[in-house]
């Protein structure tokens, strides 16, 4: 509890938190030095909570997470405190479940990685795989482990080099009992804890505002921005507030065919336009993943076409039917057949191509269909959907445009939502009219 109370005493003591529509600039940002304590709380929260749990739920008693620097496993920076920014040479980590006892928490490195693990190497008396074998053997685990993986890469982050050497250390003895960490190394990655939960629809405000300072007067001036202009100006906002963006923003136009219009012309924003934007923000090591749509008005216009509102409303319903649809055990196939079928049968032409969020953009957890396999994800679309985690709605649904003369526009759409007690819900509501630039 008592890190609980700290970490909102460090964000409410540090931001206002304001409605958007009133805001003149985005919610404060921690300092780094409040950041990397956040990050450190939260760690030590997760290391106490969710790894147990979830080694149990994987019937695992030891794990093995082994690396070198620049070329670290996928789970290394989530296990890692906030001022650790690569493995240091070699690192081996070693989680053991004592039972009732608790969790051991060790590493084999030369420079240690902070209070929350215990150095048990000497580098002076002997090499690490040396310990490493002494380790496991003074605890002679039923289960072990290691991080290689078939379908989800967030497991599979044990080099080759390094396998064999971690099966020299162990011997004959223990090679029979070393597992694929797979399910581990999801569930640790998309379990998220109260203390994250409090905070994150915070995070995905910032990226709203982001997103509706871009859309907006401030930034477009019709007829001399261009697309590209605006994706930069949201990369140098971003950076300017400190953040980090885990891919480069894309803004794109949709527009009334016009014949002769050359492709440079093209990218001019110009009156009329339906335009959509995709933007992913990193704060205290989470992520977003955010699409969403402005019209420019046109002289004399003061909201969107009624076509494009009523497409609007349709990628909404698709949104409904599909949270609807993510319930506990479910897979992710499961889900994406079920949430199809209905949208099918109210006459939607839609796509669904959910993904988890979290310490990734594109997160550990249930693939819920991609843009180019509707008919499900063999593997990744297999793997169940858990509470208390969060995920990226994407999808998207056609439709014809009765003022562009039946023209098919397309309303991609992408809100971060958590799901948990209750099913579904929006970490930070959705989208539901659109931006209007004048």
């Amino acid at each position: 509890m008592k890190f609980f109370k700290l970490t909102m005493f460090l964000l409410l003591g540090s931001l206002w938190i304001f409605p958007l529509s009133l805001a003149a600039s985005p919610p404060l940002i921690l300092q780094l030095k409040d950041q990397a304590r956040v990050v450190d709380q939260w760690l030590t929260l997760r290391l106490e909570r969710v790894l147990p749990e979830i080694m149990r739920r994987e019937n695992m008693d030891m794990w093995i997470v082994a690396c070198r620097e620049y070329s670290e496993d996928p789970v290394y920076n989530t296990l890692a405190p906030a001022t650790s920014f690569a493995a240091r040479r070699l690192i081996l980590l070693v989680f053991y479940d004592k039972g009732k006892d608790g969790m051991e928490r060790l590493t084999i490195s030369r420079y240690g990685i902070g209070d929350l693990y215990q150095q048990v190497w000497d580098p002076d008396k002997t090499d690490p795989w040396s310990c490493l074998t002494k380790v496991v053997a003074q605890r002679n685990p039923r289960r072990i482990g290691i991080n290689e993986a078939d379908e989800f890469a967030f497991g599979d982050g044990l080099s080759a080099s390094l396998k064999k050497k971690v099966m020299d250390a162990l011997g004959s003895q223990y090679a029979s009992r070393i597992h694929s960490a797979e399910k581990l190394a999801v569930g640790w990655l998309e379990q998220r804890i109260p203390e994250e939960l409090e905070v994150y629809p915070h995070i995905v405000s910032i990226a709203h505002f982001i997103i509706a300072e871009a859309f907006s007067n401030r930034v477009i001036t019709p007829g001399i921005t261009t697309t590209e202009d605006v994706v930069w100006w949201m990369r140098e906002r971003i950076q300017s507030l400190g953040l980090g963006t885990w891919f480069q923003p894309d803004v794109d136009i949709q527009r009334q065919k016009s014949e002769g219009e050359k492709e440079k012309e093209a990218k001019v924003i110009r009156r009329g336009d339906l335009l959509h934007c995709d933007m992913g923000i990193t704060y205290l090591r989470l992520n977003t993943d955010t699409q969403e749509l402005a019209y420019v008005l046109k002289e004399g216009e003061e909201e969107a076409p009624e076509g494009l509102k009523r497409a609007l409303r349709m990628g909404n319903r698709l949104q409904d039917i599909l949270t609807g649809e993510m319930k506990e055990g479910r897979s992710g196939n499961e889900i994406l057949e079920s949430a199809l079928s209905k949208a099918k049968a109210e006459g939607l032409d839609a796509s669904i191509y959910t993904h988890p969020l979290g310490f990734h953009g594109h997160g550990a957890g249930p693939i819920i269909g991609l843009w180019d396999q509707q008919q499900g994800v063999p593997g990744r679309g297999d793997y169940p959907l858990y509470k208390n985690t969060c995920h990226s709605i994407e999808l998207s649904v056609k439709t014809l445009l009765p003022e562009w003369n039946g023209q098919e526009v397309v309303i991609a759409l992408e809100q971060d939502a958590v799901f948990g007690e209750g099913g579904a819900h929006y970490l930070d509501g959705r989208q539901t009219a659109f931006h209007l630039i004048k």
